[in-house]
């Protein structure tokens, strides 16, 4: 059984991407997944995410995945798009930072996503990268 990430031939082999290409896959999307820790507790939160002067910046609200960023600001952030013919992923590893400086919360109003999600999130924060890694690929046609 075939599934997407089996490749028979060397024209479906992954291609890794280069820095500017994950930038450039960053720039495409508008959700992800950030993954965060704190108290030997690892989450996932799905969030919507703009890319701004080669950072990322999240809107949130108070809660759980603030409180881990605060504790532990390390973390890792991802996105996967599939059409065929098709796939990338790109995993960026950084630290997160809760904007505090009032030039800096009305920049990312500015520029920052649109939430998805009905309730207000208010609270901003910048993922600085210290590495990006992307693969891409032809996915395998069922």
């Amino acid at each position: 059984m075939k599934d997407a990430f089996t490749n028979d031939s060397a024209e479906t082999a992954p291609h890794n991407l280069s820095v500017e290409e994950c930038w450039e896959r960053l720039e495409q999307q508008t959700l992800g997944r950030l993954v965060t820790h704190a108290a030997h507790e690892i989450d996932i939160f799905p969030v919507n995410y703009a890319v701004d002067h080669r950072t990322l910046l999240v809107k949130t609200a108070p809660g759980t995945k603030l409180l881990e960023l605060t504790i532990h600001p390390d973390v890792v952030f991802e996105i996967d798009h599939v059409t065929p013919p098709l796939a990338y992923s790109v995993v960026v590893k950084g630290t997160a930072s809760e904007l505090q400086r009032r030039d800096e919360i009305e920049e990312a109003e500015r520029r920052g996503p649109l939430g998805l999600l009905p309730q207000p999130r208010y609270r901003w924060v910048r993922i600085t990268p210290i590495s990006l890694t992307g693969i891409s690929f032809e996915p395998a046609v069922s």
